[in-house]
């Protein structure tokens, strides 16, 4: 890392405008020629760190909704099941949270020209409250009434530091970190919340209730954020995507391991299933061969 942060320097101090004077001035150039070439090339080096600072962002954005979108299957099977069976809401109330608190960090009051930030987040939130929706209603009441109680805790939450943040800060740039710090705290929560799912994976030895796209597109999230928040140097993203990347990356090493044990488990459980319906239908297709026999 200390070698590519020496190299990273060096070459970003060729691009500023002292260095492309040093490197322009011993060409042999005309002043004249020397303040073009510089400007034409400070100008290519802008352009090309915002165009890859806009293509990583919408990159990001990208993935993320598709990282939204990721557990629809798994919500459809308890649609379809009517119920959530072992199932975690703890990933879908992190995620919930940790969208309210980013499209609070994008608002202009806050954190100015984040419109991206907003906009996915945003789509998120709407999403999650889907998700929770559907938990809410295939749940058991004991179940819902938590729920219930952790998503009402975390909206006051979001609520409360709002209003202290916009009456209490008067400067973006304060807003920011403040926001922004705790941004960074619920992102992390975030990446976490499918560690009580690993916790039930190496326990059971099964990864049935841990939906593979989810893992597989929370590590491409880490990937793609950690790359733009590098690139634009902000630590309020560089940590919990770092963190976030590697905790996806864990997942899915996780899930290659117990794949296999999984795919066993599941053939197991499908066998003594129609063998217990062929034992029950066993003495019942007996009884009615009996009673047709009496009859006669």
């Amino acid at each position: 890392m200390g070698i590519l942060s020496s190299i990273w320097s060096s070459l970003s101090g060729c691009f500023q405008p002292d260095g492309l004077v040093r490197i322009i001035g011993g060409m042999g150039l005309s002043s004249l020629g020397r303040r073009l070439t510089a400007a034409l090339t400070l100008g290519a080096s802008n352009f090309l760190r915002v165009s890859w600072s806009v293509a990583t962002v919408i990159d990001g954005n990208i993935i993320a909704l598709i990282l939204f979108l990721s557990p629809v299957p798994t919500f459809y099977g308890i649609w379809k099941k009517k119920a959530v069976e072992q199932y975690s809401p703890i990933p879908y109330l992190a995620t919930f949270i940790n969208c309210a608190l980013w499209v609070l960090y994008g608002l202009p009051l806050v954190h100015p020209h984040s419109t991206l930030v907003v906009t996915i987040n945003g789509t998120g939130f709407v999403i999650e409250i889907v998700y929770l929706s559907l938990f809410l209603i295939y749940s058991d009441p004991k179940k819902r009434l938590r729920l219930v109680a952790i998503v009402a805790m975390e909206c006051i939450f979001v609520a409360v530091l709002a209003l202290l943040v916009l009456t209490l800060a008067h400067e973006t740039k304060l807003r920011s970190v403040i926001v922004g710090s705790i941004c960074m705290v619920g992102n992390i929560m975030m990446y976490a919340a499918p560690l009580s799912v690993m916790k039930l994976v190496i326990k059971t030895r099964s990864v049935e209730y841990m939906p593979f796209f989810l893992s597989l597109f929370s590590f491409l999230n880490g990937v793609s954020w950690t790359a733009y928040a590098l690139f634009q140097i902000d630590p309020f993203m560089i940590t919990p995507n770092g963190i976030g990347t590697l905790l996806g990356l864990a997942q899915l090493i996780l899930y290659a391991t117990f794949y296999r044990s999984t795919q066993r488990i599941m053939a197991e459980r499908k066998a003594n299933s129609e063998l217990g319906l062929a034992e029950k239908q066993g003495p019942v297709t007996n009884g009615k061969a009996q009673s047709q026999i009496n009859a006669v």
